[in-house]
């Protein structure tokens, strides 16, 4: 008889109403991989900081439609991913576990708990690992599963910022947006990443290594690799030094110089306001007015019939990896310091 096999998709999540807005921001930064201060500090400076952001934050999921896509995305990728494993006669169970607004991941370890999984694969929807974001939602989970009273073995993965089928689906989305080019116009391919504070890449974090792979790869699967591109990170808050060059700043000197900047959203599985509002409409408008000859935005993988393939892949490996691993794909964190796998092996 076939195993049954629950998995588990994280993502940041978001706030599905404007009403969610300010609980949702509380939230993110009562996280202390996010703010790294003991909780008699981070508590109350999280509640001032949502309290100040939440009316600019609204504005911003106001014109998205009101709320964050990320979860009805998240579910198609769910679905698609379920199908895509009862298609090789694979009985899974496929729940979202989102780290700082519904479905929050003690949801997921209820659902999965009732349905009663022989096995467990922890599949983050973050390519590239970052302790801020993929070691957050797992140490969450691990807190949910124990009080769930989950006691299925379970698998987790760390990163796959270079699986072939993952690379595949960015290059397809890479070369359709080369096609759209008007005639004559020379592109700038500007590989943006959701940006890190400065000193948490400092004390060790591989992210950036990860982000430069993932741009490498997606440039040669795009055929793009002769053309002029660079990574760049986008989403700065507060006073702290980030990781540069900022998305912003090259897509207007892109367009000072004429070119067109493609700008690819490649640590993003999904829309949301970072894609949606802060690429579409803010860096959107301000290429244009600096005199971009045009302005294109790749999309995120979402359900790509190649991105799908590829969780399955990783749903396919999991046995194999042991507790906590990268893709079989990814052997390049040179012994970073926050390296998952080398805290494993300490």
């Amino acid at each position: 008889m076939s195993q049954r096999v629950g998995i588990v998709l994280f993502n940041l999540g978001g706030p599905d109403t404007l009403d969610a807005v300010k609980p949702f921001l509380r939230n993110l930064f009562s996280d202390k991989a996010i703010i790294r201060a003991p909780s008699f500090v981070r508590w109350p400076l999280a509640r001032l900081i949502s309290s100040r952001r939440a009316p600019y934050a609204q504005n911003i999921y106001r014109s998205i439609g009101g709320g964050s896509p990320i979860v009805p995305e998240t579910e198609r990728q769910a679905r698609a991913l379920e199908a895509a494993l009862a298609a090789e006669g694979v009985t899974a169970k496929v729940v979202i576990a989102m780290r700082y607004w519904h479905p929050f991941a003690a949801e997921a370890a209820a659902e999965l708990k009732s349905w009663g999984p022989d096995r467990i694969v922890l599949l983050p929807l973050y390519p590239q690992f970052s302790t801020t974001t993929t070691q957050s939602s797992l140490d969450d989970w691990e807190r949910s599963a124990a009080k769930a009273g989950l006691t299925a073995p379970a698998t987790a993965l760390c990163c796959y910022p270079t699986h072939p089928g993952f690379i595949a689906a960015y290059g397809d989305l890479v070369r359709q947006a080369l096609a759209d080019l008007p005639a004559g116009a020379t592109p700038r391919l500007l590989f943006s990443a959701h940006g890190l504070p400065e000193r948490i890449v400092t004390a060790g974090d591989p992210y950036p290594r990860q982000v430069e792979a993932t741009a490498r790869e997606i440039a040669v699967a795009a055929g793009a690799d002769g053309l002029d591109w660079r990574v760049t990170y986008q989403s700065r808050v507060g006073p702290l030094k980030w990781i540069g060059p900022d998305t912003d700043k090259e897509i207007e000197a892109s367009a000072t110089a004429k070119l067109v900047p493609v700008v690819v959203p490649l640590s993003f599985v999904s829309e949301h306001s970072e894609t949606l509002y802060e690429l579409d409409q803010i860096y959107r408008d301000a290429a244009l007015a600096a005199g971009a000859p045009a302005y294109i935005r790749v999309p995120a993988v979402g359900t790509h019939p190649k991105f799908i393939a590829a969780l399955a892949d990783l749903v396919r490996q999991s046995p194999a990896r042991g507790r906590l691993a990268p893709d079989s794909s990814w052997t390049g964190c040179g012994g970073a310091a926050g390296c998952p796998c080398v805290k494993a092996a300490a």
